[in-house]
Formats: structure tokens, C-alpha cells, sequence
């Protein structure tokens, strides 16, 4: 295969690579607000995501919580090299969350969760100067849940069940800095899946030796993402035998949802309680990616990624009968490592600055809604595994990134 098509080949990778800076934080109103801790706080349904074990601890028979957030990023590119700046388009993504708990008796609860920790959108200008890494990408992830809770012993109760995750994506971008076809029109490639299932789980702990102290732990395991039936179209490539024709061909890939680890407490004083989790990704499973394509052509594309931390710390009071309210932060660490930074995944590490309240309407249904403010930093990075056409080497593409994003969210919760 001549160098323009292994290049070609090897410009299609990075579709995937959104497991890395794309876990999105928002799978409760209540919990974000406290700074999206929760592996030791029992307020509502929401438990069933942040620690299964703590759903047999709901004091109602049964429990719904629903909610949804709208996100507001933007990411600015600056090269002061050559004094060029681009800005992504105003970028909104809107993800969900379900849970419902039963409670069978006093020592055994069910529940079923759908929400979307994976899901965002960045939209860069036509042609700016990493079109060749990417235009566009679209993506999103639902997992759906099932689990059981029990009470083990008086302080002790254990959760788990399985996870369903349903993938899609869309990404476009460039063939190359500089391909066109006969009549000046850049060479494009759009790559589309959808339906894309897997299977993991979640199991967790919950330990409250008093009505004061809690300890949590929970544990979702790694999910490999397979997509076998994708879609790679080329259009606009020049009508020569030494590139792709244009058209459809199928591609194959895997990419791995990294297994978390969390950790915390939290304590109540009276109307007060204050809760901490630390939580742990296991990035380091996304090391490379490879793709086969249906001429029977593989490539593997180094990612590197790091495992990364989070540190998370919440309190809520209760300020009347009717009016909860609740403010946090949490620290979150960037898997990308240096040399590796590529503008689909335009995330560095973060400060994240979050509130909200709760306003019970009655005492079955409550209002609920959060605030997150996300600071990235600046950071001045490069992606140097991209290989121009016809090129031997490398050709790294650096610059300045800064980004932030605004979310905010509105649910409700219902118990009975």
C-alpha cells in the first residue's frame, strides 16, 4: 500500500477518542451540586449510580429521581508562532439520568438506572489549522443499569448489577493539510456509528456504623466498546490511483471505557453534612487503538494515556423543612499525557466550582437543580503522531488551548 493510504488509514484513529476528557460528571442534580460526590451520601434514587450498595438505605418503599443538564463549553486554539487563533462553536449537549429504587423489605432494594456519563460535541471553524485532526465529532454514550441492594449485617450493605452501555458517534475531518480533489475542494473523511452495545458492571460497599458516620466504596468496571458495522466515507479525493476512491467501506475498532474506583465519607452534624470521594480512573487501558478496516488494512494509533484522580468535596443544609441547599468542588486530573494532546479531546486538568439547592414541594416531590462551573487549565501541547501525506516523519501539530464550560441542571425527585 502506498504512503498516502496508510496515511489515510492512520488519519481515520482518532475517531474514538473521546473516552479520554469526555467523562461527563452530570448523573445527579443533588449530587453535583455537592461537588458530584455521593459514594457515601444517601439522599435519594441517585445513590444507584454513586454507590448500589445504599440504595437498601432509602427510607421510602419507593424512589424516582429524573433529571437533565444543558452544557455550555467552548474551547480557543492559538498557534503565537504563526499568529493564528480559532475558537470551537458554541457547543451544547444535553445528558440525562433515570433512576427508580424499590424497596422489597427492610434488608433487600431494586433499581434501575439509565443515565450518560459519556457524551459531548465540538465543532471547530471550516478549515482551520488542525482540520486535518479534526473538524467535528458527536458522540454519546446511555448506560443502562440494574442492581440489587442488601443488607448484610446492621452496618454493612452490598450492592451491584450489571451495566448496558449504547454507543454512537460521528466525526469529520481533512484528509490532510494540503489533499484536494480536481477542482481545489479539500479530501474529507466522516466516520458514523451507531448502536454500539457492551457489557460491564457495578459493585459497591456501604459501612455506617452510627446515624452520623458513613463510608462507601464503589467499583464500575472497564467496557470495551467494539463497533464492527462503522461507516467511513471519503468524498473529494482526487481521481488518481494513489488514493482512495471516493465512497463507503467498513471499519472495525475498539476502544475501552476505563474502569473507576471510588472512595469517600461523609459526616452529618445536625443539619449539616459534609461528604468527600476520591475517585480513581484507570485511563491507562487506553494505550492504543487499534483499527481494522474491511480490505483487511490495521493500524494502531498510540494514545498513552495516564491513569487519573479526582478529589471531590461536597456539603449540603438543610435550611428549612422545604429548602436544602448545597455547594462543592473537586479536582479533576487530565489522562492526557504530553505529546498526546489532540483537539478532539481539548481537556486539560480542571477546576471545578459547583451549587444548587433542593425546594421540597410537598413531602412526595421535590425540585432539584445544580450549578457547575468548569476551569481548565491553560496549557501549551502538541499531538506529534500525525504524518502528513506522502510524508515519512512525523509532523507535530502544538499550541495554546484554553477552555471552560458552564452546566446547568434541573430534576426532580419522588418518593413514596
Amino acid at each position: 500500500m502506498n504512503k498516502l493510504k496508510v496515511f489515510v488509514v492512520l488519519c481515520l484513529i482518532s475517531t474514538f477518542a473521546y473516552a479520554g476528557g469526555y467523562r461527563v460528571s452530570t448523573q445527579s442534580n443533588t449530587q453535583l451540586a455537592m461537588g458530584h460526590t455521593g459514594v457515601a451520601v444517601v439522599n435519594n434514587a441517585d445513590i444507584l449510580f454513586f454507590n448500589p450498595a445504599g440504595i437498601v438505605h432509602l427510607e421510602n418503599k419507593l424512589n424516582i429521581s429524573a433529571g437533565g443538564f444543558g452544557v455550555f463549553s467552548d474551547v480557543k486554539y492559538q498557534n503565537q508562532e504563526f499568529g493564528t487563533t480559532f475558537e470551537t462553536e458554541s457547543e451544547t449537549s444535553t445528558p440525562i439520568y433515570l433512576y427508580a429504587t424499590y424497596k422489597v423489605s427492610e434488608d433487600f432494594a431494586v433499581g434501575l438506572g439509565v443515565y450518560t456519563p459519556y457524551g459531548s460535541n465540538v465543532t471547530w471553524p471550516t478549515d482551520w489549522a488542525g482540520s486535518h485532526l479534526v473538524n467535528e465529532i458527536d458522540l454519546s454514550a446511555i448506560f443502562i443499569q440494574p442492581t440489587l441492594s442488601y443488607q448484610l449485617f446492621d452496618s454493612v450493605s452490598i450492592g451491584g448489577g450489571p451495566i448496558l452501555a449504547i454507543g454512537a458517534v460521528t466525526f469529520n475531518r481533512n484528509a490532510s493539510r494540503t489533499l484536494t480533489d480536481e477542482e481545489g475542494v479539500r479530501s474529507n473523511i466522516e466516520i458514523e456509528d451507531s448502536g454500539i452495545t457492551a457489557w460491564g458492571w457495578s459493585a459497591g460497599l456501604m459501612f455506617t456504623p452510627d446515624d452520623r458516620f458513613t463510608l462507601g466504596f464503589n467499583y464500575r468496571s472497564l467496557i470495551d466498546i467494539n463497533s464492527t458495522e462503522g461507516t467511513a466515507t471519503f468524498s473529494n479525493f482526487p481521481n488518481s490511483s494513489l488514493t482512495p476512491s471516493n465512497g463507503e467501506t467498513g471499519f472495525t475498532a475498539t476502544l475501552p471505557l476505563p474502569a473507576e474506583l471510588t472512595i469517600g465519607m461523609s459526616y452529618k452534624w445536625d443539619k449539616l453534612l459534609l461528604a468527600f470521594d476520591y475517585n480513581r480512573t484507570l485511563w491507562s487501558e487506553y494505550n492504543s487503538l487499534d483499527l481494522e478496516f474491511s480490505n483487511g488494512v490495521a493500524s494502531i494509533n498510540p494514545r498513552n494515556y495516564k491513569d487519573a484522580s479526582t478529589w471531590r468535596l461536597g456539603a449540603q443544609y438543610e435550611f428549612t423543612e422545604k429548602l436544602t441547599v448545597r455547594g462543592g468542588y473537586y479536582f479533576d486530573e487530565s489522562p492526557v499525557q504530553s505529546g498526546f494532546f489532540a483537539p478532539e479531546t481539548p481537556r486539560n486538568d480542571s477546576n471545578n466550582y459547583t451549587f444548587g439547592l433542593s425546594y421540597k414541594v410537598n413531602s412526595k416531590l421535590s425540585i432539584d437543580t445544580s450549578f457547575l462551573f468548569v476551569q481548565f487549565k491553560e496549557i501549551n501541547e502538541s499531538y506529534d503522531f500525525f504524518s502528513d501525506t506522502g510524508a515519512t516523519t512525523t509532523a507535530p501539530f502544538a499550541g495554546t488551548y484554553k477552555s471552560s464550560a458552564f452546566i446547568g441542571g434541573l430534576g426532580i425527585t419522588y418518593s413514596m
